[in-house]
């Protein structure tokens, strides 16, 4: 079953999406979706609004906002993405709070390089988990801000919001 709910922030109203997670009272997150998102989530006919099984997501969503959590401890929804998505994500998962990395980084860390810095670009911009998988910490090698399915004002919010930008 999809549930779904929604969390205000300082971005805008948050969907979440999940599913009910096996073996807990929990959700397992498929999608954390901001207000005019390229390829943002839409509620579906037959999903359920559930806020009550989204309340732990709710809290540390708050308390990041409220800069007193540096990471999540939530459940994801199984099988999202491809692979090479996947293997990316989990490169996204190891940005700490703070930090930034470019492209390149990442695209070296799942062991893609030359022209598959292009691939590894595309496979950030699918991140179906905006937020709490910290696409936003990654930058260009030139320290511009590129790309954000969210927009680059929230990006930049987001890094300012973890004092990972730059003064200038």
């Amino acid at each position: 079953m999809t549930m779904y709910a929604t969390v205000d922030s300082p971005l805008g109203a948050l969907l979440l999406v999940g599913e009910e997670a096996a073996g807990t009272a929990g959700v397992a997150l498929v999608s954390l979706s901001l207000p005019g998102q390229k390829g943002a989530a839409l509620v579906q006919d037959g999903w359920q609004h559930r806020p009550a099984a989204f309340e732990g997501v709710a809290v540390q969503l708050r308390e990041y906002f409220e800069g007193r959590r540096t990471r999540f401890d939530l459940v994801y929804a199984d099988g999202l993405g491809t692979d090479f998505q996947r293997r990316v994500w989990a490169a996204l998962d190891g940005v700490p709070y703070g930090e930034t990395v470019s492209y390149g980084q990442i695209a070296a860390r799942v062991g893609s390089t030359g022209a598959g810095v292009r691939a590894v670009g595309t496979a950030i911009g699918r991140n179906p988990l905006l937020v709490v998988r910290p696409c936003h910490r990654v930058i260009g090698a030139d320290g511009a801000l590129r790309g954000y399915a969210g927009g680059l004002e929230r990006k930049q919010q987001l890094l300012g919001l973890e004092g990972a930008l730059a003064a200038g």
